[in-house]
């Protein structure tokens, strides 16, 4: 994949991916195929997101970013968490714009309902307490959008009763965290975001303007 630009060029094109829990880099070959498609440079962050845990892949992602030009971030489900925790962590990272995809940002119901139960408690790993509690409230510098899903199908809705919509994982409101810079939802569940043309085509908007779409065909904007 390519490599992102040298340290002090300025590059508007360049990516770099997060996956998600129990996902690997692999996982995210549609959604960079996509975003290629888009006229993006676009490369994987890999991290073992249930034996390692949130804080050693903040820190890797940090070293990661501060090594490379400047470049958007882009994260699905908690690689979106980890991606605004090490922003926060280091607010001079070369990062121009972020795009979460479906991370629950406010917390989890799913990921309180995994952890509170003796048998499920140890699926998330070290991950479960980002996962169930979320991130404050976002006050950085870099402008970050939340791409959302509103197709309820997944494991969720076995193990929770969301309020509102949901992704099938995620609920709606989880992704609504304060201060963001735009919100929208496309048709796709979560595990669909990776694999959603509308999710890449709000995603490249954003990373290109600050801004998502808004009433165009198959966008899904709201």
């Amino acid at each position: 994949m390519s490599a992102l630009a040298a340290p002090g060029q300025d590059d508007a094109t360049s990516i770099l991916l997060v996956h998600g829990i129990w996902n690997a880099k692999s996982w995210l070959v549609p959604m960079a195929r996509l975003l290629r498609g888009h006229g993006f440079r676009v490369r994987t962050f890999g991290y073992p997101s249930v034996f390692g845990g949130p804080e050693p892949a903040v820190e890797a992602l940090v070293a990661c970013l501060r090594d490379g030009g400047p470049t958007h971030v882009v994260g699905h489900s908690l690689g979106g968490m980890i991606g605004v925790e090490a922003l926060r962590r280091e607010p001079a990272l070369p990062v121009r714009r972020m795009v979460c995809l479906g991370s629950p940002l406010c917390g989890s119901a799913t990921a309180r309902s995994l952890v509170a139960r003796a048998w499920s408690s140890w699926v998330l790993g070290r991950s479960g307490t980002l996962l169930r509690d979320g991130c404050t409230p976002w006050q950085g510098a870099v402008p970050v959008g939340m791409v959302a899903g509103n197709v309820p199908h997944g494991v969720g809705r076995l193990l929770t009763r969301f309020e509102g919509g949901s992704d099938g994982t995620v609920g709606l409101d989880e992704t609504r965290l304060p201060g963001l810079a735009d919100h929208c939802e496309v048709a796709a569940s979560h595990t669909g975001l990776v694999f959603s043309r509308a999710a890449a085509a709000q995603t490249a908007q954003f990373l290109r303007t600050g801004r998502f779409l808004r009433g165009g065909a198959g966008t899904g904007a709201v």
